[in-house]
């Protein structure tokens, strides 16, 4: 879909989302967590707690007038509400950013809670656009990502073609997959209008296949986790735990580097504190080296930490002014950790 867009002029670095021709801020937010609270089907939480509705949208506005444009969410986070919460944000400025949202995860808005099983049918594709849509308040998403990780291939190629019609109706204008497999990732940018694979990768949690494949097939890296789930933010040391209703709280088995009480592993501590010192160069926070040390990784990384404050906005944003790592830098880092 060719839709004209406001660019603003910054001195932030930019990227081109793959092989659209889209131009984004280098650095994106994940909106997860403005989600607020939601839970599995066995009653354990999937968000990061409690939220309020009203600092989200100020920390969404604050954050693209310190020139942030790509914001990731998808349907299930707070089964539903981040998309409305994004949506109401951003308003009148839609067509000042770039939207990314994710389908595939059945849930129920009524009782905030994941079903615990995925649907990969065309016609649920289709069903769950719409939706995302309509919260949303616009016409078009940007990007358009699977978010059954696992999906079987077979399947994925006809959800591949469904995406291909939906940039045919100007419903999308792209599409990705949200894998950690590169083979799945490929199979996907086999289609003309694939753009990105989304995928985790952070200091302590490599990705070089993945990150190889990118430059391969010119596709943007759209890093989730990219602050390992908070442990680059250095706000879980001295015992300090997630509250309730915050997955880290009583973490599934796909999220490492905290333990069932819900501390952080202290292994883990331990690998960020051994770096501290490299990332925090130049005035950086710890927060802010991580998201640098994504840039200096590959040109192709598009980081999308977590938010739920205005402050929080702030800090990740301000990584821009600061860049990537230098190549000394990195090289330090891949020193003591590997």
């Amino acid at each position: 879909m060719e839709t004209t867009r406001t660019t603003r002029t910054t001195g932030t670095a930019r990227r081109t989302l793959g092989r659209t021709g889209i131009e984004v801020s280098a650095l994106g937010f994940g909106c997860w967590a403005i989600g607020g609270e939601w839970s599995g089907p066995d009653g354990r939480p999937l968000g990061w707690g409690a939220v309020d509705d009203e600092e989200s949208v100020r920390a969404i506005r604050r954050a693209v007038d310190l020139g942030v444009d790509f914001f990731d969410t998808a349907d299930n986070y707070g089964t539903g509400h981040s998309e409305r919460v994004l949506g109401r944000a951003l308003g009148a400025r839609r067509e000042d950013v770039v939207i990314a949202t994710k389908w595939g995860n059945l849930f129920d808005e009524e009782t905030r809670a994941a079903a615990g099983r995925a649907d990969d049918s065309v016609a649920y594709a289709r069903s769950a656009l719409t939706a995302s849509l309509k919260r949303l308040g616009t016409e078009y998403v940007d990007l358009y990502q699977l978010h059954i990780g696992d999906a079987e291939p077979e399947r994925a190629v006809q959800l591949r073609d469904a995406c291909e019609e939906f940039v045919r109706e100007g419903l999308i204008r792209a599409y990705a997959w949200s894998t950690d497999d590169p083979a799945r990732a490929a199979l996907f940018a086999d289609g003309p209008h694939c753009a990105a694979v989304q995928h985790r990768c952070n200091v302590l949690q490599d990705a070089p296949e993945m990150l190889a494949l990118c430059a391969e097939l010119g596709l943007a890296s759209v890093v989730r986790s990219p602050l390992a789930m908070g442990l680059l933010t250095g706000k879980f040391g001295a015992g300090r735990v997630p509250v309730a209703g915050d997955i880290r709280s009583a973490p599934p088995e796909w999220l490492p580097g905290f333990g069932t009480g819900g501390g952080a592993d202290p292994e883990w501590l331990a690998r960020v504190d051994a770096v501290r010192s490299v990332l925090t160069g130049s005035g950086r926070t710890l927060a802010q080296g991580a998201l640098a040390w994504l840039w200096a990784r590959s040109p192709a990384t598009l980081p999308i930490p977590g938010f739920r404050t205005v402050a929080q906005a702030e800090e990740n944003a301000g990584a821009l002014r600061y860049g990537a790592l230098s190549a000394g830098e990195l090289a330090e880092v891949e020193r003591i950790l590997r």
